[in-house]
């Protein structure tokens, strides 16, 4: 089957950053899908993994984790699908991934592709979904109010792939007045378009933005890029026993000023259920179902931004250029072999 992979931990510059290759057709068992892919769209963890993990000698890496797809056969132990299926899903960090034609994915965090979508539209979705809904439902836990805070959350970095999806969750499963940062026009009209009450710029002292609204103190916060540098901000800026969740990789981070507040800190990664095979593994494949329906509902659109192309090296090495530039809008998707 043809594929896409590297040796090397590379720039995406270099030559052989991506390669196309020819890989052995994989066999389901257990609770695998064997899945033919449609279309994956690309995310940072692509380009970090890209950038700094080495194979084993010899050996080829298969990046990619948002899929889209149909089921083609299944391993014995599965009982959620069947061939014929058409399913949208994130896979796990420590598998080869979904930029190949077949890919193998455990069941248990497969969600059925929403109908009103085709499958680039769907393969934007998976892996930012899964992390704004763990992050708000299973980390910040909104649901529970924090007491004497303004019942509204503060998303930093509102127009990349992950705030775009979490604006619109919070919309159409909460009563959260949405604030979202963005810091250029284009940006700024776009997390409008998702939903966001308000926006903020987050090129600029965030803190007296948030209290200029006049809204109160954001019970939650929910970081998605440059925690690091807008830490002092988001300790201004939060209600006291607020919680704050970030998903992003700081060289360093000073929580210690968050203790006067009696804030919690979270940190987010939708790969840690399927990595760990933790018992509630399944909430993943319930959480895309549920998200399918809301995308046939209308109350979630897809945060697809622009397809570059049919799924090859060239287009992927694109892709990832994209994404490392840090001013994507939504999300970048491939389409086909």
């Amino acid at each position: 089957m043809r594929a896409v992979a590297y040796k090397t931990p590379q720039p995406i510059s270099a030559e052989t950053s991506l390669i196309d290759v020819e890989l052995p057709m994989p066999e389901a068992k257990g609770h695998d899908l064997l899945v033919e892919i449609k279309a994956v769209s690309v995310n940072p963890v692509d380009v970090k993994v890209r950038a700094h993990s080495a194979p084993p000698a010899d050996e080829l890496k298969v990046l990619g984790w948002d899929a889209a797809g149909v089921v083609k056969a299944v391993g014995a132990d599965v009982t959620l699908f069947r061939p014929g299926d058409e399913v949208f899903y994130s896979g796990v960090i420590s598998r080869p991934g979904s930029n190949a034609e077949f890919h193998l994915v455990d069941e248990r965090i497969v969600g059925t592709k929403p109908k009103s979508l085709d499958f680039a539209a769907a393969a934007a979705l998976p892996l930012t979904s899964i992390t704004a809904y763990e992050a708000l439902f299973d980390r910040l836990k909104v649901q529970d109010a924090v007491s004497g805070a303004g019942r509204s959350i503060l998303i930093i970095g509102g127009a990349g792939g992950v705030g775009s999806i979490t604006i619109q969750i919070a919309r159409a499963l909460t009563d959260l007045t949405v604030i979202a940062t963005a810091s250029r026009p284009e940006t700024q009209d776009w997390v409008k378009e998702l939903g966001a009450h308000h926006v903020v710029d987050h090129s600029r002292p965030i803190a007296p933005q948030v209290a200029a609204l006049g809204i109160g103190a954001p019970g939650f916060i929910f970081s998605t890029t440059n925690s690091d540098s807008h830490i002092d901000d988001i300790v201004e800026a939060i209600a006291p026993q607020g919680r704050f969740a970030l998903i992003d990789d700081p060289k360093a981070l000073d929580i210690m000023p968050f203790k006067r507040k009696a804030v919690s800190v979270h940190w987010e990664l939708m790969f840690t259920r399927p990595l760990y095979g933790t018992p509630d593994m399944i909430e993943q494949h319930k959480l895309l179902n549920r998200v399918s329906e809301l995308v046939d509902a209308g109350k979630i659109r897809t945060t697809l931004s622009e397809i570059v192309g049919p799924i090859n090296a060239a287009n992927l090495k694109t892709a990832h250029a994209m994404v490392e530039s840090g001013r994507m809008k939504g999300k970048a998707v491939l389409a086909g072999f």
